[in-house]
């Protein structure tokens, strides 16, 4: 058989190799790739056939963009007692595919015509792009067309803007046929989005302790809700001494706030994944779903190079000011913790925080003045510090709030204790003994085995 629409022969492996791909991941019925056959059809053969095959398979993977794992196969055949490779490659559904050396372009891109592999013109590059992005949460209809907005509205008009009775329209929030699509859907009130912080244990995945969701409402209110719940989270080391009094954050709050941010507005809701923060004993991390935006390398990612993947929900960041500008959540991150921060996957992009160590003690002697006493005046004063000795406390009996105040230094129950108290009750940390009258004079609370498992975190982490 002659080589045809289809069908192409190489005598060997060459540097055209992804070229021809390309060629037949573009053409709409893909086409079969013979290596070891010449230009007649004649079977040559190739030796170490099984080393080229994995060759291959490394260099279509790495080589060729967007993935295409999962659209070809490679083959070992016999063919006149010769051996020879056969690599069938369907036609894929995110056309253009492209060398990823070259891009979006006349080099980049091919199509199969006859029995040649052309560069494709940038018109029929730039339409098949246009068809390829279809899927954006623009374009998708919301699955539901009954919503409201009215928790959008109110952090409009926070800012002093107003949303007329033209604002999804003005807001893109609508498809081209005039229907509500995902963006407004994840903006509505009411919605079935989950955005999770999860918090573990150990250093792994196993022993979970903590799960909240903060999703089914607002998009806005939903990140509002993240960020503040991870700021309570988010211990402040303190050392005090004479004369200098030093702070430092666990997490830099910056960098946390930017990487929360980025993962809402650059996920890729398409495929209905959401975002999540997850706690563990010696880090956080940060994961929105679908990798980097498409076109963007990484190169033009840690050199600042934007391009939003949600347009229409960053239009709505910027308008209430929680984005300043485009761009600016990358480097804020980079000069915190670096490169080394981003896991950067097909399939997700993962930003990883090191929790800081707390402060060392000196042997600077501050001069007691009444001013700062018991666990205010210790270390450590963060909200980890007060949660960690209140727990501890606790592990040995059970305690009225007076008695807590007592038994951590504190001359009186302070206002500082009564939030730890309000938010440890909130995690399922600690409990009332008598939660049917919460605000009985005989009330006392007691630490829960969810409290115990972080204890012993916090412990074995000194």
């Amino acid at each position: 058989m002659n080589e045809n629409q289809r069908i192409e022969y190489k005598r060997e492996l060459t540097d055209n190799l992804e070229k021809e791909v390309v060629a037949f991941l573009n053409a709409r019925e893909g086409g079969v790739l013979y290596i070891g056959i010449d230009d007649d059809g004649k079977a040559i053969g190739v030796q170490n056939y099984d080393q080229i095959q994995l060759i291959i398979k490394d260099r279509l993977k790495n080589n060729i963009r967007p993935s295409i794992m999962g659209l070809f196969e490679i083959l070992h055949e016999r063919r006149d007692g010769k051996d020879i490779i056969c690599i069938t490659v369907a036609g894929g559904l995110e056309k253009p595919y492209y060398l990823k050396k070259y891009g979006m372009t006349g080099k980049g891109c091919y199509l199969r015509i006859g029995s040649a592999s052309e560069p494709m013109p940038q018109e029929m590059i730039e339409a098949f792009y246009s068809k390829r992005i279809r899927n954006t949460i623009g374009r998708i209809e919301s699955p539901r067309h009954e919503l409201t907005f009215e928790q959008l509205k109110i952090y409009y008009d926070a800012k002093g803007l107003h949303l007329n009775n033209a604002f999804m329209k003005n807001l893109e929030l609508l498809t081209p046929e005039g229907k509500p699509n995902y963006a407004a859907y994840l903006l509505a009130d009411e919605n079935s989005a989950s955005f999770q912080i999860a918090k573990y244990a150990g250093a792994d995945r196993v022993d979970l302790i903590e799960n909240r969701d903060y999703g089914r409402c607002s998009l806005i209110k939903a990140l509002k809700a993240m960020l503040d719940r991870v700021n309570v989270e988010n211990t402040v080391y303190t050392k005090i001494g004479y004369p200098l009094r030093k702070e430092r954050e666990m997490i830099d709050s910056i960098a946390m706030r930017e990487a929360i941010i980025n993962a809402v507005a650059h996920n890729d809701y398409s495929y209905g994944a959401t975002p999540k923060v997850e706690f563990f004993a010696d880090r956080v991390e940060v994961t929105s779903m679908g990798g980097l935006p498409y076109g963007v390398t990484e190169k033009d990612f840690f050199g600042g190079y934007s391009v939003p993947r949600n347009k229409e929900l960053m239009r709505v960041l910027r308008d209430l000011e929680i984005v300043e500008h485009l761009g600016s959540g990358v480097p804020r991150i980079l000069k915190a913790y670096g490169q080394q921060a981003f896991e950067i996957r097909e399939s997700y992009l993962r930003v990883i925080f090191p929790y800081a160590q707390p402060i060392a003690p000196t042997n600077l002697i501050k001069p007691t003045s009444g001013l700062e006493s018991g666990l205010e005046s210790g270390l450590e004063s963060g909200p980890e510090s007060i949660r960690q000795r209140v727990l501890q406390e606790l592990a040995q009996r059970d305690l009225s709030k007076s008695g807590l105040a007592q038994a951590i230094g504190q001359k009186g129950v302070s206002g500082k204790l009564n939030e730890r108290i309000r938010e440890m009750l909130a995690d399922g940390l600690i409990e009332y003994t008598i939660p049917g009258k919460p605000n009985s004079r005989l009330q006392k609370y007691r630490i829960t085995g969810n409290g115990r498992a972080l204890l012993n975190t916090l412990n074995k982490a000194k």
